[in-house]
């Protein structure tokens, strides 16, 4: 499958069924077992990022680009610590849901600015880059270039988190392929950890620190690199 491919997959899953799901996930409301399960795994992952942030203590002090924001889970608290946050999507309705719930929290209609775009044609530059539970989207040679591309916008930090590559989440995912849904539109990659701190370190960075979220369903391994 081609780069283009995955991202047109990812793309259109987001604006269709996707949306609808993952809205449901990454709210409040009534979900089943496995999508609570998700809920709790991701949220685990928002604190962890934020818990990091907020220990530094100059969040009012910083820009932050949240590449992959979805509908603002960790934009909106950012926002909200007062980082002046650059939230963007290759979803429209993840974006414009995003939107929504920042009007919902925060006075200020200019913070987080939302926009639809793909990570490979985000620009700028940025004290701060995250990029949480994107990569899993794609296979690990086209996950480099979007590492690499993120981590020339970010002046000092950039985050990341992937399902990490391991035996036994291997077999798991093997397993769960025999089960095929209508949920599954989107093919799920892992990495190694040693590839993708390999990257880093080509691109500049060491790892400062690391954390990993582990529920029954939701599997993710995320590592804060800082610039040399």
């Amino acid at each position: 499958m081609t780069t283009t491919n995955d991202k047109t997959i990812v793309k259109d899953y987001f604006n269709a069924t996707g949306f609808d799901r993952w809205r449901r996930i990454y709210g409040d409301g009534e979900v089943n077992k496995v999508q609570k399960d998700i809920r709790i795994g991701h949220q685990q992952t928002i604190d962890t990022v934020l818990g990091w942030l907020e220990a530094d203590g100059n969040l009012q002090d910083l820009t932050i680009c949240d590449a992959g924001c979805g509908v603002g889970s960790l934009s909106i608290p950012l926002a909200q610590a007062g980082a002046k946050v650059f939230a963007s999507d290759i979803s429209e309705k993840m974006v414009a849901e995003g939107q929504i719930r920042a009007k919902e929290v925060l006075n200020d209609p200019n913070n987080p600015v939302f926009s639809v775009q793909d990570l490979e044609h985000l620009s700028g530059k940025y004290h701060t880059v995250i990029c949480l539970d994107v990569l899993i989207h794609y296979p690990t040679e086209e996950a480099a270039k979007m590492i690499s591309h993120l981590s020339s916008l970010a002046e000092s930090r950039l985050i990341i988190s992937f399902a990490p590559k391991t035996f036994w989440l291997s077999i798991l995912k093997k397993i769960g392929e025999f089960f095929p849904g209508p949920s599954k539109t989107t093919r799920a990659y892992q990495h190694k950890e040693a590839d993708v701190i390999e990257i880093l370190k080509n691109n500049g960075y060491s790892i400062q620190r690391t954390g990993m979220t582990s529920t029954r369903f939701y599997f993710s391994r995320i590592l804060e690199a800082i610039r040399n």
